[in-house]
C-alpha cells in the first residue's frame, strides 16, 4: 500500500509524535521513510545576516533528522534524510512529487506560535493542497 513515506519535521513535540506513527507505518508496509527538515527561507528578514541564521537553522534541521534517522534504523527501516531550503509547505509538496511519495505523515502543531493562527499552519496547507494522502498526528493536550 505504501512504499515511500514522507515525514517532514521541525523537531517539535508534535513532530515527535508523528515520528512514532511514520516508523510504525514504514515497518508495517516495509516502506522507505524519507525524513526532511526545511530550512525556512521565509523566516529570515532581508535586513539581517542571513548566512549565520541559515547555518543555525541547518544545524537544528540536522539534529532533528539525525535523531529520527537513528530511531528508524534501530527499527530496521530504510531511511533517507534531507534538509532542503525553501518555503516549508511548498518544499514539502515538491519533495513529495519529486520522490513519488505515497503518504505524508505530519504533526498537527509545530513551532510556529502565533504565525500558525495568522497564516495557517504548514500542516493545514499540506492537507489542503496535497494530491497525496496526508496522515495528521494530533499532539496530546497538556493535562
Amino acid at each position: 500500500m505504501y512504499d515511500r513515506i514522507l515525514l517532514p519535521t521541525d523537531g517539535s513535540d508534535a513532530a515527535d509524535r508523528a515520528v512514532e506513527q511514520a516508523i510504525n507505518l514504514a515497518d508495517t508496509y516495509d516502506a522507505r521513510l524519507y525524513v526532511i527538515s526545511i530550512v525556512d527561507q521565509t523566516a529570515i528578514p532581508p535586513d539581517v545576516r542571513a548566512d549565520m541564521l541559515y547555518e543555525e537553522l541547518q544545524q537544528e534541521g540536522e539534529q532533528a533528522v539525525d535523531d529520527i534517522e537513528r530511531r528508524a534504523r534501530d527499527a530496521g527501516i530504510d531511511v533517507r534524510t534531507s534538509i532542503p531550503r525553501g518555503t516549508p509547505y511548498r518544499t514539502i509538496l515538491d519533495f513529495a512529487d519529486d520522490h513519488d511519495i505515497d503518504l505524508i505523515v505530519m504533526g498537527t502543531h509545530g513551532r510556529r506560535g502565533i504565525d500558525r493562527y495568522l497564516l495557517g499552519s504548514v500542516t493545514e496547507k499540506i492537507v489542503r493542497l496535497s494530491e497525496r494522502p496526508v496522515l495528521t498526528v494530533r499532539m496530546d493536550e497538556p493535562s
